[in-house]
């Protein structure tokens, strides 16, 4: 009587054949896994805006992002500004609703601590230091102290890194040589000058059902991007698009292409708070229909909003505090929780300040020491008394 252990492979042969071959599927640029769940992510073009998107370090795919602003400003359209040169740079696909043609020409370029930052990164480092790797840092001084770092993710299995979040120069225009994705521009108002039938598609429904058949026919590893800016502006959207029955369906179908396409989507909108406040049911309704919601509030500029005494930067007017900014929900999707600002609520406020050096930062908001602002009044005084004569 012949004795065999369990569970032992009989035929190679066949086992071998049953066993398919898995191939390593490459990583797609601009794309990371969460550290907190380990679904995909992609940047918002602003290091500090992904931290702030609740550990994710970037907005997860399948996700949109509102943001409000107050006053005749347009921070929020500098953010979209850097979430399309980003998506540009790493070659997602992105669709634009109720914009010219012309605003590609006003894409923001490459800073040049990016390109020193790209170039060293290509070069190849044979004076590597061969002891244990948490000393390599210590041969270029240690780590970056700037207050937006160049975040990286492996590109291949080589180890190879690539840049996950570029930081952008406000003043410089965006290479065609750097761009490697496309972008499309859809009408938000009918251009004809007769009444449209009733049978014709709204310019939403028109975007919606253009940007569904784009995702539907293109491969698996392309990332698509939906730029809304300023919605329900009267300046790119008719009176009619106001109306809830059209703007309300229109976040819906948005909703729906992102709950259908959870690995290839994201969407970012702007909406004037000034025409459409946050007490309105509309506004309402549209901040439930999105994922995150932020709000930006423009100040003067005082003295009341200069950076704090201790701060280390040699021009502290780059860091003069331009706004606040308000999380209202956050798009967050795991079993610990999550979707609403209350976690934050120990970093205390947050204000924004918009740079040419170090672009849109987002930081916590602090107030100049007591009686500071009176000594600078003396100080005025004292210097106009001397000039009287």
């Amino acid at each position: 009587m012949s004795f065999r252990k369990r569970n032992a492979v009989i035929s190679s042969s066949a086992s071998s054949q049953s066993t398919p071959s898995r191939a390593e599927s490459a990583p797609i640029p601009g794309v990371r896994p969460s550290p907190l769940d380990g679904r995909p992510t992609t940047s918002t073009g602003t290091a500090s805006l992904d931290s702030l998107l609740a550990g994710h370090a970037g907005l997860p795919l399948g996700t949109s992002l509102l943001i409000g602003e107050h006053g005749t400003t347009d921070f929020s359209g500098v953010l979209l500004r850097y979430y399309a040169a980003e998506g540009m740079v790493q070659g997602h696909q992105i669709h634009v609703l109720g914009l010219h043609e012309g605003w590609r020409h006003e894409l923001p370029g490459f800073s040049t601590d990016d390109k020193k930052s790209s170039s060293k990164s290509e070069a190849p480092s044979d004076d590597k230091m061969k002891i244990a790797w948490r000393y390599e840092s210590l041969a270029s001084g240690g780590a970056s102290r700037e207050r937006n770092p160049i975040q990286r993710q492996p590109s291949s299995g080589t180890g190879a890194m690539s840049i996950f979040c570029h930081s952008f120069d406000l003043t410089k225009r965006l290479s065609p040589t750097d761009v490697q994705g496309q972008i499309g521009f859809h009408p938000s108002i009918s251009m004809s000058i007769t009444p449209r039938p009733k049978d014709s598609l709204s310019p939403f429904k028109q975007f919606v059902k253009d940007v569904a058949s784009k995702l539907a026919n293109s491969p698996s590893s392309w990332i698509h991007r939906i730029i809304v800016p300023t919605l329900l502006s009267p300046a790119w959207y008719s009176s009619s698009s106001s109306r809830p029955e059209e703007v309300l369906q229109f976040l819906h179908a948005l909703r729906a292409l992102l709950r259908q396409y959870p690995t290839k989507l994201t969407v970012m909108i702007t909406l004037p708070l000034s025409l459409y406040p946050r007490t309105t049911g509309l506004t309402r309704w549209m901040e439930l229909l999105c994922d995150g919601v932020f709000e930006l509030i423009s100040l003067q500029s005082s003295a009341v909003h200069a950076p704090p005494p201790s701060s280390k930067s040699d021009s502290k007017s780059e860091e003069q505090t331009q706004g606040l900014v308000k999380v209202h929900s956050l798009p967050i999707f795991h079993e610990k929780g999550g979707g609403s600002s209350e976690g934050y609520a120990a970093h205390g406020d947050l204000s924004f300040s918009l740079s040419r050096s170090k672009g849109f930062v987002i930081k916590p908001f602090y107030l100049p020491p007591v009686g500071e602002d009176e000594e600078e009044k003396k100080k005025r005084e004292s210097g106009k008394g001397s000039m009287e004569f």
